[in-house]
């Protein structure tokens, strides 16, 4: 699940911008993780310790809260006991990747989708755009193919994820439904040629870039099977300890690529 906090913390900079050039900095010095991050590592502890999703994430997303989450999102998390709030929004697909990881069957892998997601985005959209990416995620693992990836989001899930890439640039906006963002990560993702090329077309698209790029990263980092040990340097830099700490008893765990903590935790220039 690295790839999809690369993508957020390289995209965190870009959120609400127009469409863009490929060729722009990877990293900067105000390239941050945000609630993607958090999030994800929420739903990745909940799955190690067995906590229930709400749990783990009222626990993780109240540790950091200005990490930048949506109006319903934060309501929620900070009311007690709140209840779920029918969203179809990208939260519970930016979240997700850590399932794709963890379990060896795609039934179950779709069915604790259906889980994270229920926490809070129990409509329809909202938890079929959470079992896509998990899906997507657990089939780029199992070593399919872009073409069995793209066949699963659409038959399965019913994206159309053969965009005409000129248009998706046209358009722009800010696109926050599962509907709008999945199909759109999913493309960035099914015409790059590697884990770097995946988050730059993601981000290249503007709008929500940190979430496209999460989303488009983690089912990279599924599919080409590591990211760039100089990306995984950047990341672990701009993480915190405990973070940090999750993300690598997560990976050990389920056998996610990673690099060390010896060699990973770098310094930022």
């Amino acid at each position: 699940m690295i790839g999809a906090i690369a993508g957020d913390i390289i995209g965190s900079i870009h959120e609400g911008a127009a469409p863009k050039p490929k060729d722009f900095p990877l990293f900067v010095r105000a390239s941050r993780f945000t609630d993607d991050t958090v999030l994800t590592v929420a739903v990745a502890s909940a799955v190690l310790s067995g906590t229930d999703y709400e749990t783990s994430l009222w626990a993780w997303g109240r540790r950091y809260p200005g990490a930048g989450y949506g109006g319903w999102f934060r309501r929620w998390l900070f009311q007690d006991d709140a209840p779920a709030y029918n969203s179809f929004g990208n939260g519970s697909a930016m979240r997700v990747s850590a399932i794709g990881w963890a379990f060896e069957d795609l039934e179950t892998v779709l069915h604790e989708a259906k889980r994270s997601a229920e926490a809070t985005h129990n409509h329809p959209k909202g938890i079929q755009g959470a079992q896509a990416v998990a899906g997507a995620v657990w089939a780029g693992r199992m070593g399919q193919g872009k073409d069995a990836i793209e066949e699963l989001l659409s038959h399965r899930f019913g994206y159309d994820c053969a965009l005409d890439w000129a248009d998706l640039q046209r358009r722009g906006g800010f696109d926050i439904t599962c509907q709008g963002t999945v199909p759109a990560a999913a493309a960035a993702f099914l015409r790059s040629t590697d884990y770097e090329d995946a988050v730059r077309n993601a981000v290249s698209l503007g709008g929500d870039a940190d979430t496209l790029a999460c989303i488009a990263g983690a089912m990279a980092e599924a599919h080409y099977g590591s990211v760039p040990d100089a990306i995984q340097v950047e990341v672990m830099a701009r993480l915190d300890p405990p973070l940090r700490t999750e993300l690598y008893t997560f990976a050990q765990r389920y056998g996610v690529p990673i690099m060390t903590a010896q060699r990973s935790e770098g310094t930022r220039e």
